[in-house]
């Protein structure tokens, strides 16, 4: 029986993907996280802001975190729950301090082609975690009309000694 036959009766579904530092993968990701949001009976709504923050989060991974270098991978995982999506993207970088990322809608930034993903991480999704000195960052988007507060899930707990 597929666990999303009926749609919000499942209780919790756990996928995890490792990919190579190229962006020319993340739109394969998407599909496929997209596909298991769709059969789950997430709205477009929730769709959107979780596809837009996992590009976000991914590229900035293998950006940022991996320098795109050929022996570094990013590993995401996903967490579906009834009521919400827990994504965790790990990369194999220091990290960062993201308080330390200049803030885009700061006037000398607006021209700036870049240095808007965690904006619209923090925008589209319900709540942002940095982890592992920032090498580590768990996002949670909660279903429409959610009425669980807080979803818990491993995804969204596990950490590494820093």
């Amino acid at each position: 029986m597929n666990p999303f036959d009926q749609k919000r009766e499942f209780l919790s579904l756990q996928s995890e993907w490792e990919l190579p530092s190229r962006l020319e993968r993340i739109p394969d990701l998407q599909q496929e996280i997209v596909g298991l949001l769709e059969r789950a009976g997430f709205s477009d709504q929730d769709i959107f802001a979780v596809r837009l923050a996992l590009e976000e989060a991914v590229a900035n991974a293998m950006k940022h975190g991996n320098r795109l270098a050929d022996n570094k991978t990013v590993r995401v995982s996903l967490c579906l729950q009834p009521e919400a999506v827990i994504v965790r993207v790990s990369d194999e970088g220091e990290g960062f301090d993201p308080s330390s990322v200049p803030d885009p809608l700061a006037e000398e930034n607006l021209e700036r082609p870049c240095g808007r993903g965690l904006l619209l991480m923090r925008h589209f999704m319900h709540q942002v975690e940095f982890l592992d000195k920032g090498s580590t960052v768990v996002m949670v988007r909660r279903r429409e009309n959610s009425r669980q507060a807080e979803p818990c899930c491993s995804v969204q707990t596990e950490t590494t000694a820093s």
